[in-house]
């Protein structure tokens, strides 16, 4: 009987450490500090822990320096950032407005001399002119003779027989998908300038977008496909469904492809089965930068799939920084040593190495580190609670400790797959603004269009100049 109270007693503490646990992480994403990053005092105490255990990490080993300095950034100052007024783009049109003395200033009463001009003083400030719509009338003219009519051919049009140019569906494609307008929203800045546009005319004009930027898309996908590395992740979207009351949940899956091939293409599915991403990835042959999602597990397995593995140190970490306040000695302590792997990437990136420059930088800094924290992992995993929220974050890191110590053996390869998470920002932002997809075919014409959306910003390409000349003149060669 005792036992059996025991027994109960230590499974009720276990539930509310647990319960104690969820409920502080939910008032952190409410109303605390979103950054999971430690300050310096913080990281100061662990690594005294560290050293108390005969672990000296406090300096840190660094990668070995180059002969030269790295080329300072385009655009910037090798003495530090700039002060004052910067000077306005000199890609704007400008209007020059001269403003003259009037007559009778311009004669000295002093001297009784008429004034010369001797120069000018320019400055230079932004007005803004609101967008506007325009209509265009093609005009086709036709010719006869006894025998023949004629007519001149008007240019073709993104969608044949619509009141839509390709500036318009421009405009509507970036205000929805790169500044997050819904679709409502941009039919009331329609109504100012006294046009009705029809929000579900809208939802037509982007699907039909979509249908037209197929190929573009697939060819897309295609140049990320030649990436050495890709990352992936998923998030969820609300999605319309008409046979249910509510709605139920769809995912969006980014592939973004590695610092030679500079593209992101996104792909939605209905559901977080392992069918999607294993549909979407059939051509891929290389390496696959993700979390640890179970579904994954299939590729790695299969040595004729070709995908290799490669974690990511942002989610390990993750774990760890959700259990400080359980266990603040160990789980501090790793932190510390995580901090010194990312201390290692640090000094490289400023230094610009690459390649097997970066390679022989992780292998002088970044091994002798990985060594040390897997052993201290493996002798903390026999001191805490298999299923205590340590307990796990060692535990997921031992298992998958292959898959993160993979990039210390490549310079190509990233110790972690924050760019992936980065282009998930706007789907994120987005949904806080049109909230959910119409359906499931509006959820594919997100991914198409988010996709050329999200590789222009990543090139520095204005997606509103892409689109307007795909449309109006490129896409022609695709119908």
């Amino acid at each position: 009987m005792v036992l059996e109270l025991v027994a109960q007693l230590d499974q009720s503490e276990a539930r509310r450490i647990k319960t104690e646990r969820l409920l502080r992480q939910l008032l952190e994403s409410r109303t605390g500090r979103k950054s999971e990053d430690l300050s310096a005092e913080q990281l100061a105490l662990f690594a005294a822990e560290l050293e108390r255990q005969g672990v000296n990490l406090q300096d840190g080993p660094e990668p070995p320096a180059q002969d030269s300095e790295p080329p300072p950034a385009p655009g910037g100052s090798s003495t530090g950032a700039s002060h004052g007024r910067r000077e306005l783009p000199r890609n704007l049109k400008r209007e020059r407005i001269v403003h003259d003395l009037a007559e009778a200033d311009k004669h000295c009463a002093a001297c009784d001399q008429d004034l010369r001009l001797i120069g000018e003083e320019t400055s230079e400030r932004y007005e803004f002119v609101p967008a506007h719509l325009l209509v265009i009338e093609d005009v086709c003219r036709k010719y006869a003779c006894d025998c023949t009519v004629k007519t001149a051919a008007k240019p073709s049009q993104p969608i044949e027989k619509s009141t839509a140019g390709a500036s318009l569906l421009s405009q509507v494609i970036v205000a929805k998908y790169a500044d997050h307008l819904p679709l409502h929203r941009q039919a009331k800045m329609f109504e100012r300038q006294a046009v009705e546009v029809p929000v579900q005319t809208m939802c037509d004009w982007m699907r039909q977008c979509a249908e037209l930027l197929d190929p573009l898309y697939e060819e897309l996908k295609h140049f990320v496909w030649g990436s050495k590395v890709v990352g992936t992740d998923d998030t969820p979207v609300k999605v319309r469904d008409r046979k249910l009351p509510q709605t139920r949940t769809g995912r969006i899956w980014p592939y973004v492809g590695d610092r030679d091939h500079p593209g992101i293409v996104y792909d939605y599915t209905a559901t977080r089965e392992r069918a999607g991403p294993e549909k979407f990835l059939k051509d891929y042959r290389g390496n696959l930068q993700a979390d640890a999602y179970v579904a994954y597990d299939s590729f790695f397995k299969d040595p004729e799939r070709g995908l290799t593995e490669v974690g990511c140190w942002a989610h390990a970490r993750r774990h760890f920084r959700e259990a400080l306040e359980e266990d603040r000695v160990r789980m501090g302590t790793v932190l510390a040593m995580i901090a010194q792997l990312y201390k290692v990437e640090k000094l490289a990136r400023e230094r610009g190495l690459r390649g097997e420059d970066l390679r022989l930088a992780r292998e002088h800094g970044a091994r002798p580190v990985l060594g040390q924290l897997q052993e201290y992992l493996q002798k903390s995993q026999a001191e805490v609670l298999p299923k205590s929220a340590a307990g796990q974050a060692v535990s997921y890191t031992l298992k998958n400790w292959k898959a993160l110590t993979r990039y210390a053996q490549d310079g190509d390869l990233e110790i972690d797959n924050n760019r992936t998470e980065r282009s998930l920002r706007g789907i994120a932002v987005g949904r806080k603004n049109w909230l959910f997809f119409g359906s499931d075919n509006g959820g594919r014409t997100a991914a198409v269009l988010r996709s050329f959306v999200s590789s222009c910003e990543l090139v520095k390409v204005d997606p509103f100049a892409w689109f307007r000349d795909v449309l109006s003149g490129l896409v022609k060669y695709f119908v």
